[in-house]
């Protein structure tokens, strides 16, 4: 299976907005693991795009002098984040904004930027190396911050090579032959996808006046060559690429190959509206997770006084990224919903701490059990076990909640609803706290079999659960 998820223009740091399309697809790679199926988690680098193009304008044209002047007090870089080319070649980026508005030359400008681009699309390697030179300490900084979240890709594929190679060159003269094609009054050519049942925007364009590509054709040859690598084809996209989507699986049916199935998300809004990287209302997710990790470490140091430094931060990192993870991943994909720190932030109720304190636990039944000398693993293998005259509340609890675990992953998987997974687990963490508070383990010394043995079940659930949804599973809390 191969999951392309993310693939975010390579011109600015993550915000968080579009860090829910990187833990929604990492999280179903981590759950298409889990339930056994081999995966590979593909990055999509757009590196011929108009935004490159302005990218690598800026670094040609103006100096950091410019940039502070242009920018005026706007925009400023956190001293945090010195050194992390996201930060930094992001102001280059908004600068070229402002300065195609408002300079006076911004006509010639616009032609440089056009003819750059143009090149491109061309596939003039000079321009495309000037282009990867702009953009790649950028992708590399946005990399380490969803390396942050546990976030990590098998490959990346450039949008170029679909040109270099000739794949796109070929699918224009492929077009040509169909029966809906058609060519506008300025040269360009689409095809009438109306004829085959499309509302609304029916007009598929696939070549521009000038002979060059669009984006939308070298996305059909993506997805030709990614059938190639799989036998199965997931995408994750934001609800406003509904329409591109759908014109891309009506080609792809057109060209006789099959259509990739899609996971569409709703965006994140902050209190006051949408996240943009246009305005200046964002919340950088650099700057989240250090927020996450401040105040998980406030919080360990005040619950565990005793703890070493060292301990309080490997704690507080563990739980403050679980924590912007699970805040994001438990919500309904297709649902909007509004992004606050003290939600995301929470350490108690329906939250990734709340979930890995039940997994620490677990984990505490076990060194109990092996200070106490039992042999866990004998006490697992046994299968004559005395069973209880009735069970209490907590343990029907907890085993109804073990007997679905699997029937919910195959859910999430099958389904595109890693949700359902999430909000299971919280459903099992709770479970098991009620379990542990009903059923002892350890009496004067002596263990009780059955309910070790439904304790182990549920931590090792516990624990593969937390790494299907990139939840840090630690041992100490």
């Amino acid at each position: 299976i191969l999951i392309e998820h993310t693939s975010a223009n390579p011109n600015g740091p993550f915000h968080v907005g579009r860090a829910r399309n990187a833990i929604l697809g990492d999280s179903l790679v981590r759950l298409h693991r889990l339930f056994g199926n081999e995966v590979r988690a593909e990055y999509y680098v757009d590196d011929m795009g108009k935004q490159v193009g302005v990218l690598a304008w800026a670094l040609a044209h103006l100096s950091e002098d410019d940039v502070s002047a242009t920018l005026n007090g706007r925009e400023r870089l956190n001293p945090k984040w010195k050194g992390k080319a996201d930060h930094e070649r992001v102001r280059w980026y908004q600068a070229a904004q402002v300065v195609r508005q408002e300079r006076e030359d911004k006509e010639a400008i616009e032609q440089e930027i056009g003819r750059m681009v143009h090149a491109s699309e061309h596939g003039d390697q000079g321009v495309l190396d000037q282009f990867e030179a702009a953009y790649q300490p950028v992708l590399d900084g946005m990399l380490m911050t969803l390396a942050r979240l546990g976030i990590e890709f098998d490959t990346f594929t450039k949008e170029s090579m679909f040109v270099t190679n000739g794949d796109v060159g070929r699918l224009m003269e492929q077009f040509r032959d169909f029966d809906i094609h058609g060519t506008a009054e300025n040269g360009a050519e689409f095809l009438d996808l109306g004829a085959r049942g499309l509302k609304g925007k029916t007009e598929f364009f696939f070549r521009r006046g000038d002979g060059s590509s669009l984006y939308a054709t070298r996305d059909i040859a993506y997805h030709m060559w990614k059938w190639q690598q799989c036998d199965d084809l997931i995408n994750v996209l934001g609800e406003d690429h509904k329409l591109q989507a759908k014109q891309v699986g009506m080609t792809l049916t057109e060209l006789g190959q099959n259509v990739p199935e899609v996971l569409f998300y709703s965006f994140i809004k902050l209190p006051e509206g949408k996240m943009s990287t246009r305005k200046g209302n964002v919340v950088f997710m650099d700057d989240l997770l250090e927020e996450a990790q401040e105040q998980a470490a406030a919080v360990v140091g005040v619950l565990r006084p005793d703890y070493e430094k060292e301990q309080v931060e490997r704690i507080a990192d563990a739980a403050g990224k679980s924590a912007v993870r699970f805040n994001i991943i438990k919500v309904s994909p297709e649902k909007g919903f509004t992004f606050r720190w003290e939600e995301a932030l929470a350490f108690e109720g329906g939250s990734a701490p709340f979930i890995m304190y039940s997994h620490v636990r677990a984990c505490s039944i076990v060194r109990r059990c092996q200070a106490e000398g039992v042999d866990i693993d004998a006490e697992l293998a046994k299968t004559n076990i005395e069973l209880p005259d009735s069970m209490p509340p907590g343990m029907i609890g907890l085993l109804r909640a073990l007997a679905v675990h699997n029937d919910v992953l195959s859910k999430a998987v099958n389904d595109l609803r890693p949700h359902l997974f999430a909000n299971h687990l919280l459903q099992l963490s709770t479970c098991f706290n009620s379990f542990y508070r009903d059923c002892m383990i350890v009496i004067d010394g002596k263990v009780n079999t059955f309910n070790l043995q439904i304790s182990e079940v549920a931590r090792r659930m516990m624990r593969t659960g937390m790494e299907g949804l990139g939840i840090v599973p630690i041992e100490h809390m």
